[in-house]
């Protein structure tokens, strides 16, 4: 098989999958799921610029999948760490939150 062949039957198995992943009922999301998300993401951010300050807030990364938001990144201390998890949880439309937010190290 030559490398073009290879190639042809590669991107013709990906996709197979992201069709099959897009067939699945459970997978898909309406606009409004999508943007109700991204709200709740933009309001997360804000919340956490306002209460744990501007340049700890670029530091963190927000996620949000159906009202779950995710925080990753790293802050200096457990408190930024743990008043951006409260500020996270205060914001409307967030169901639960998941703090992966990490320490920076000291030295």
């Amino acid at each position: 098989m030559n490398r073009r062949s290879l190639l042809t039957a590669l991107a013709a198995a990906a996709l197979m999958g992201v069709a099959a992943c897009s067939s699945n009922p459970e997978n898909r999301r309406s606009a409004g799921e999508t943007a109700g998300d991204a709200a709740v993401t933009a309001k997360v951010k804000t919340a956490i610029a306002t209460d744990v300050g501007a340049r700890t807030a670029t530091a963190v990364n927000v996620t949000t999948y159906n009202g779950t938001v995710q925080l990753t990144g790293f802050v200096d201390n457990n408190d930024q760490k743990s008043r951006a998890e409260q500020a996270a949880k205060k914001v409307d439309g967030v169901k639960s939150v998941k703090n992966d937010i990490r320490i920076k190290n000291a030295s």
